[in-house]
């Protein structure tokens, strides 16, 4: 459409919001009742001195000449309005445009001829017996309000096309005219219909006097404050130029208020104008949030009450902001944001009207958890392979999850097994008071204590089985850094030994492998952590990439020097009922670093068929997987999977080799079927799995693979 200094997108805020209900059609039926009897008239109009006084004998007889004096005989004018101001109880739902059915049509007589019908409605006379009674038609034409030919041959071929009953050479009734007179307005081009009968020698010639809508030279809309203005553009973009037909108005009309619906927006066209000149003005009533309130309501009664959380705490996670129009979508994402905090057993929002100001205001119930208490569990590690009580592990746990009423979280921790012992102690705030950007932080402190088995196991009875010994404390911070992906940044402290059964220190394991990168009793590192992760849906299934890297600060001399970079990636795809899981994940490290520190492969989340760490530990690996997975009975789930490891070769530069010493392949693959359970804790996994050599190895987890 090419450009015109008359199309002007404006928005307004001084309008009356209703809420998203269109207004109900208008039944023309009973407007056009009101008016039949003026229309019952027409019937006079053919009484002529031709021997129509055989229908009518009661009535005067009038001349051709009397007629041809009058200037209409009887009038249709056509008004289109949309409520603006319907009541906020009729607003429960979004209808069909009602611009078309809210026509309404008006039949008016001359002064002589309308004093004439009142006279003859005292009489008693009935619109029905008029409706019933047939006047022969020996020609039906199309005029200009004037009574001259039309302009536009196009426009007279669509009021000719839109007539059914009216056709040369038959019999009507006063309701079949009406009904074509209805037919031509309802054709969408005429903003006028008057129905003319005239005598002539050659009979009744029954003209319809139209007057066609405006050529559409503009558009001014206001009050559409989020509806894009390229949307308005592209739906009248067709029509300039044009005759404006108000059928295809009505059709720019609903896409409008689809395109409202199918954000949640309450929203609706309220006014449409057609101006002098071609310009259609539009009205948008969107109906805009005028407060957020929060209220607290009892967990056992249902009644209000005092809540703990900081109503800012809760008001900063909605996306949903004061003046923005009100959206159900967006309020529905609200909630379980809100049930994402932890904090919260229930959320509701309730928009009530605020007044007469067309606004809305969201009260939000809120049902807030129990904040804090004590916790016991148990777990299995993936660090001990033998011994009857294999990996088992005991916890206990103190939580706070609504520290100081501003949704920050306390964890402090303790873990205990046969080797494995970890002491945590934790402290997150998810939003930074003032940050726009969401910016979250976790203070930690950790003292653990884990099986070096994974890369320094003993070969055989007698041999050292080291443990290693960490006291890590560090700070982090994310943040959402674009859709789907969230970034993560710290400094890290670490301090690293490793010890034997008895708890001395050692620098050495069975084979005169070092144990730490310094000589020492420890290492000691900081280090520079940064990590992106992508979730695609958020679901465990759903496609995922993690990229990990660390950077040793060597600030003292005696702190380690390297870096160390991993990676994992994740894609689901279904097949009917089945699932096909991709996954593989890889790493390496340059630098100075701790030979615990290596990368070890094997076990129930890297290689299955193989113990934990068996297959090998270098400086750099890749492991790749793949599984179907099937549903069986219930929560009961199938497997078939398959898995390959390697450390690329570099298991001999990991300092004392302590893979080939422990004559480690470097490379292997297994496969297997094992079984799924879905528990409160996460699935239960049961496998059984078959590796390279022909060794055969029962695997048991809890949750999903890493």
């Amino acid at each position: 459409m090419r450009r015109n200094d008359d199309v002007r997108f404006t928005s307004c805020a001084s309008l009356k919001v209703p809420l998203p209900s269109r207004p109900p059609p208008i039944n023309l039926r009973i407007l056009l009742a009101r008016t039949r009897n003026s229309l019952a008239q027409l019937i006079d109009s053919f009484k002529t001195r031709s021997g129509l006084e055989q229908f009518w004998p009661n009535l005067p007889i009038r001349s051709t000449e009397s007629i041809s004096k009058q200037s209409l005989l009887c009038s249709a004018s056509l008004s289109l309005s949309l409520s603006g101001a319907s009541k906020w109880e009729e607003r429960s739902s979004v209808g069909k445009s009602a611009l078309l059915c809210s026509a309404s049509l008006s039949l008016n007589e001359s002064a002589q001829s309308g004093s004439e019908g009142r006279e003859g409605q005292q009489k008693g006379h009935s619109s029905s017996r008029y409706d019933e009674e047939r006047v022969l038609i020996s020609e039906v034409l199309v005029r200009n309000k004037d009574g001259e030919e039309l302009e536009r041959k196009d426009l007279e071929m669509e009021a000719m096309a839109a007539l059914k009953a009216c056709r040369a050479n038959s019999a009507l009734t006063v309701r079949e005219v009406q009904e074509d007179v209805h037919r031509i307005i309802g054709s969408g081009y005429f903003c006028s219909c008057m129905p003319v009968a005239i005598d002539t020698r050659d009979g009744i010639r029954l003209v319809f006097q139209v007057e066609p809508n405006q050529e559409f030279q503009g558009l001014v809309c206001k009050g559409a404050n989020v509806l894009p203005a390229k949307f308005i553009e592209d739906s009248f973009r067709d029509g300039y130029g044009k005759v404006i037909n108000l059928r295809r108005l009505d059709n720019v009309i609903t896409s409008i208020h689809d395109w409202y619906i199918d954000r949640g927006l309450f929203a609706e066209v309220s006014a449409v104008e057609i101006l002098s000149g071609g310009i259609i003005r539009l009205e948008v009533s969107e109906a805009e949030v005028n407060n957020i309130s929060i209220r607290f309501l009892d967990r056992k009664t249902g009644e209000p009450t005092i809540g703990m959380t900081k109503p800012e705490t809760i008001l900063c996670q909605l996306a949903t902001k004061k003046g923005q129009v009100y959206s159900m979508l967006q309020g529905k994402r609200d909630v379980e944001t809100l049930l994402t905090m932890g904090i919260m057993e229930d959320v509701s929002i309730v928009p009530l009207p605020a007044g007469d100001t067309g606004k809305v205001d969201m009260v939000m119930n809120v049902v807030e958890r129990p904040s804090g208490g004590f916790s016991a569990g148990g777990g299995i590690s993936s660090g001990i392979t033998s011994g009857p009580l294999s990996g088992l592990i005991g916890s206990f746990a103190y939580s706070h999850r609504n520290l100081f009423g501003r949704n920050q979280k306390l964890n402090v921790s303790l873990e205990r097994g046969q080797v494995d012992s970890i002491f945590r102690i934790n402290y997150t705030d998810p939003w930074i008071a003032g940050d726009d950007m969401r910016t979250s932080r976790t203070i930690m402190v950790q003292n653990s204590r884990t099986p070096g088995t994974l890369v320094h196991g003993k070969v055989q009875e007698g041999d050292i089985n080291p443990t290693i010994g960490r006291v890590v404390a560090g700070i982090e911070f994310s943040r959402p850094i674009r859709p789907k992906w969230r970034g993560t940044a710290g400094i890290i402290f670490q301090h690293a030994g490793a010890r034997d059964e008895k708890g001395d220190p050692i620098i050495k394991d069975c084979f005169g492998s070092p144990l730490t990168a310094s000589g020492k009793n420890y290492d000691e590192t900081l280090l520079a952590k940064f990590e992106s992760v992508y979730t695609g849906s958020g679901d465990h299934g759903s496609s995922m990439f993690v990229f990990n890297m660390e950077q040793g600060l060597p600030l003292l001399p005696e702190w380690l020097f390297f870096n160390r970079v991993n990676a994992r990636a994740r894609k689901d795809v279904e097949i009917g009922p089945a699932r096909l899981l991709f996954s593989l994940s890889g790493g390496h490290v340059v630098g100075n670093f701790s030979p615990h520190e290596a990368f070890a492969i094997g076990g129930t989340n890297s290689v299955r068929g193989y113990e934990e760490g068996s297959v090998g530990s270098g400086r750099s690996y890749a492991v790749g997987s793949a599984e179907i997975s099937f549903p069986m009975l219930g929560p009961v789930g199938g497997v078939i999977f398959a898995d390959y490891g390697t450390d690329l070769g570099s298991g001999p530069t990991v300092p004392g080799d302590p893979a080939g010493a422990r004559l480690k392949p470097g490379s292997g693959y297994g496969y297997g079927v094992g079984v799924r359970l879905e528990s409160p804790l996460g699935p239960l996994r049961l496998e059984y799995a078959f590796n390279d050599r022909q060794d055969k190895r029962f695997h048991f987890g809890v949750g999903h693979r890493n």
